[in-house]
């Protein structure tokens, strides 16, 4: 599973980057309010759909369906492509896919790739794996163009380099690709990225896409873009390469258009993507190589309480609408899954090193009631959280905390003392005193003001006497 820069042996400090971040105003103000403008772009395509939460439901049941009976599927997929001239490989997990990609280009003499958006190959930590032997991929989607360019991972599962301003991208290309770091017209930036990514992608020896569902009726592979970069990676080179998950498939055709019409309206709030390709088979003269893999998903579907979130379709409206996510930004998780999503997928890889992400969330169910597949995210939230104390993996000030919590609460006169001292600290504690390191609370946001009197005292004064 791959993860961004750090140390990876100690848990993401999502709280500290969130602070960096947050203390950038005019990018956390950008970011927060472009994502809740595709959250609102997306209620109003729901709106627009009379049968939306039919939709949602049917999804649901299709994706638990598929994944119940999930060998069958892969089977019949993998005999509806072979029969077509595709060359299916199996991937246990991202050491396994890497080195398939990498044998797939020796076996061609290959050394330049050009790939269109994939989760996939950035859970897999690909990119970076084919440098060192020697081997160049060029990030054809716009956004990830960008997020390479810079270094950096994607922040967002759509929108990957959302958490930039555009005079930020000027300043990128005109490092790396020559551009003008004053001109920052979006319009005059997207026609020199594709004027310079262009030849690389009519030069490269290999093209490579990912894969937005695989269709095991028909064996086609489906991929989802607004730009046509897919269809390009595809079909320029004449060794086609897909990277899919297991969990992408559906059942039937007909199935397909159900997940069509909610994965776009989700996503950006459009009621469909500008391309939707079905590819299935290699052209003519050509060779086409799909890497079905698994990386930890046969496991996680083995497990009671996360086995769901393999229904994902990666529409990324969980982010959009999660207000941590939105005012942290993505690269805070330190994963290449970010946002409520992220903090449920995560920890299923690495327990320890993503131990912090399950915490980085409200709990509101926001992010369940906009998922188009009906994950109970939030649930699982909780439910990691609880797995994490479980094994002993919270940071000890805060298993100190609750412990100290738990006693407070069972003891009906404990927590009477407790309250009764909180109010007075804050009615009457220098303000110096009560915000000091001790309070976290206080370190985004005052402290509400204490009342005069607790419930408990309010009801005791008010309760009508027994009668004899």
């Amino acid at each position: 599973m791959s993860a961004s820069a750090g140390d990876k042996s100690k848990p993401v400090d999502h709280a500290g980057a969130a602070a960096a971040f947050v203390a950038d105003t005019p990018h956390l103000a950008f970011h927060d309010r472009r994502l809740w403008e595709l959250r609102q772009k997306r209620d109003g395509q729901m709106h627009v759909l009379p049968e939306w939460q039919a939709l949602r439901s049917l999804a649901s049941a299709i994706k638990e369906h598929t994944l119940s009976r999930l060998a069958d599927y892969l089977e019949q997929f993998e005999a509806q492509v072979t029969a077509r001239g595709v060359t299916v490989h199996w991937a246990r997990d991202a050491e396994e896919h890497n080195a398939i990609v990498l044998r797939i280009m020796r076996d061609h003499k290959a050394k330049t790739i050009a790939k269109s958006k994939s989760m996939l190959t950035e859970e897999c930590e690909m990119v970076p794996y084919l440098a060192r032997h020697g081997i160049t991929t060029t990030e054809t989607d716009l956004g990830e163009r960008i997020q390479q360019l810079d270094g950096e991972a994607p922040s967002h599962i759509v929108v990957p380099s959302v958490h930039k301003l555009r005079e930020d991208v000027a300043r990128v290309f005109a490092r790396t690709i020559g551009g003008d770091p004053n001109n920052a017209d979006p319009h005059a930036l997207a026609e020199h990225a594709r004027v310079t990514t262009r030849p690389l992608m009519l030069d490269a020896d290999i093209g490579m896409t990912g894969a937005n569902f695989l269709v095991a009726e028909t064996g086609a592979v489906v991929v989802c873009t607004n730009e046509g970069n897919a269809d390009l990676s595809a079909n320029l080179p004449k060794v086609h390469i897909v990277s899919a998950g297991i969990e992408k498939l559906v059942p039937r055709q007909a199935d397909l258009g159900v997940f069509v019409r909610l994965l776009s309206r989700s996503a950006l709030g459009s009621p469909i993507t500008q391309y939707t390709s079905h590819f299935r088979g290699p052209r003519v003269g050509a060779e086409m190589h799909i890497i079905l893999v698994d990386n930890g998903r046969s496991q996680r579907l083995g497990e009671d309480d996360f086995w769901t979130s393999l229904k994902c379709i990666r529409c990324g409206a969980c982010m959009n609408t999660c207000p941590v996510y939105r005012r942290s930004g993505g690269l805070s998780y330190g994963a290449v899954y970010s946002g409520p999503i992220g903090a449920i997928i995560n920890p299923s890889y690495d327990p320890v090193r993503y131990s912090t992400l399950p915490f980085a969330s409200t709990l509101n169910g926001s992010c369940t009631n906009v998922c188009p597949v009906k994950i109970n995210i939030h649930d699982q939230l909780y439910k990691w959280r609880r797995v994490i104390a479980e094994r002993g993996l919270l940071p000890k000030n805060k298993s100190l905390s609750l412990r100290i919590a738990g006693h407070v609460l069972a003891s009906p006169r404990l927590y009477r003392l407790a309250t009764g001292a909180a109010r007075l600290a804050v009615r009457y504690l220098p303000r110096a005193l009560l915000y000091s390191k001790l309070n976290s609370w206080g370190r985004d946001r005052e402290v509400p003001a204490a009342p005069q009197e607790s419930f408990a005292a309010w009801a005791a004064r008010n309760r009508p006497a027994k009668k004899p």
